[in-house]
């Protein structure tokens, strides 16, 4: 069974970037389409990008688009969301989540995602 862990949030300065992490641990990431999601205090979940396990292009919502590039390791099992030029629309709890084993198609919708990490926070500073 897939297991999800987020990791490398933390405060940063407006500008700055900060790489996340997705990572199994348990299970393996390859092969499935991978989604980052965002929600901050009092907002819904939204759609940051995903990137399916076939090795095609990543697709990125557009309030991030140019600013955040969502990557994988197969070898390492892990996903990666960075994050550069971060702004005060940024902060969030980020999760990552897996769609159903063997699907290939990207979907922006959340519940698309059957395999949710436990999230971490992104805080920007002035």
């Amino acid at each position: 069974q897939l297991r999800l862990a987020e990791s490398g949030g933390g405060l940063v300065q407006a500008g700055g970037s900060l790489r996340l992490s997705c990572a199994a641990s348990e299970g393996t990431l390859t092969n499935r389409v991978i989604g980052w999601f965002r929600q901050a205090a009092g907002k819904e979940r939204e759609f940051v990008g995903a990137i399916s396990g076939a090795g095609g292009s990543p697709v990125h919502a557009d309030a991030v688009k140019g600013r955040f590039t969502i990557s994988r390791d197969n070898d390492k099992n892990t996903v990666y969301l960075q994050m550069n030029s971060l702004n005060f629309e940024d902060p969030a709890v980020y999760y990552c989540a897996s769609r159903g084993g063997g699907i290939t198609v990207i979907q922006r919708t959340a519940r698309a995602y059957v395999v949710w990490g436990q999230g971490t926070q992104v805080t920007v500073s002035s």
